[in-house]
């Protein structure tokens, strides 16, 4: 049965793909870039649900709109409404009373009316500036009755559109996290390496010419699973990790003890920028899958003024990279 319902909403999607009137839909995009004012969505029933979905999403991707409930609409909530706003109203049959009964106030206060409905000559269409008509052959609903498909390709109608604004006004990550400054995908695009990072006397630093037995104090005390090597300007010179230290006691027995840290240290290490978001760390950390890296050097030019480690990433709620690609 799943199987069956799966091709069938293939089917129907195709159908949609096939005949959608991309020049409506040009048309449409132009009405909603060139609002100077809000886009307000409305719609009844499961396309007023939908309505408020596509509201949402431009809202978030830097496009001002809000939804507006038709039935309060009419006992007040009108007057959000202004010249120069586009209504966005959403009906698979184009007839929805609610919808029709706004119209004259609509007009009124001089705002812009785009229908986006599924049969051709309705009502709703007679009345607006412009219309997008989605195309479907049925319902998914056996008695081709409940709304499925047609608000199926309403949520697709919604995105493309919202996403073409997006790209038109050249929405970047970083107005992105200005909207969404809350929850993991919040952390992901606002949480930089200098939020978490080691600063000060807190980063175990030495020289180049330290013996690793002279060290091993400020190895351990510090708790960041390495040793930074810089000269006297803070300039980097390498790193010593909890990796090097086993294998150099494995390679060089107790003589290891010593060695200078430029002796055993991993010259020219991977480092990152207080500036770069924190998943950016993660991802430097990852690149290269067969070795082990946890921390990372942070540079301000050259110059070490910083670490971070994998684990207060984790610890702040960041994961690794493949469970949420940006």
């Amino acid at each position: 049965m799943i199987q069956n319902l799966l091709d069938k909403q293939k089917r129907s999607l195709d159908y949609f793909f096939n005949r959608i009137d991309v020049a409506e839909l040009e048309v449409a995009l132009k009405l909603l870039s060139e609002c100077r004012g809000t886009i307000v969505f409305s719609g009844v029933g499961k396309s007023g649900l939908v309505a408020q979905k596509i509201a949402a999403t431009f809202a978030s991707t830097g496009t001002r709109a809000v939804f507006l409930c038709p039935t309060n609409a009419i006992h007040g909530d009108l007057g959000l409404l202004q010249e120069g706003d586009v209504f966005v109203a959403l009906s698979k049959s184009g007839a929805s009373q609610e919808l029709l009964d706004l119209i004259p106030s609509i007009q009124r206060k001089k705002a812009q009316i785009l229908a986006v409905v599924t049969n051709p000559g309705s009502n709703l269409e007679k009345n607006a500036l412009a219309t997008v008509h989605l195309p479907i052959d049925r319902e998914l609903c056996p008695f081709d009755l409940a709304p499925t498909t047609s608000t199926a390709v309403q949520m697709m109608f919604g995105d493309l559109l919202a996403i073409a604004l997006m790209q038109k006004k050249n929405f970047s990550v970083d107005d992105f996290a200005n909207n969404h400054p809350g929850g993991l995908l919040g952390k992901k695009i606002t949480l930089r390496v200098s939020d978490l990072m080691f600063k000060g006397t807190s980063i175990p630093m030495c020289r180049p010419t330290d013996k690793l037995i002279d060290q091993l104090h400020n190895f351990s005390a510090k708790k960041c699973g390495c040793l930074i090597v810089t000269d006297e300007n803070l300039e980097l010179q390498g790193i010593f990790t909890d990796g090097d230290l086993r294998r150099s006691i494995e390679t060089k027995g107790p003589k290891a003890l010593e060695l200078t840290l430029s002796q055993l240290m991993t010259r020219a290490p991977k480092s990152i920028s207080a500036a770069n978001l924190a998943i950016d760390a993660i991802r430097a950390m990852e690149e290269e899958p067969r070795r082990l890296i946890t921390v990372l050097p942070v540079l301000e030019g050259t110059k070490v003024v910083g670490l971070i480690r994998m684990h207060d990433i984790i610890q702040a709620g960041l994961h690794p990279v493949e469970q949420f690609p940006l």
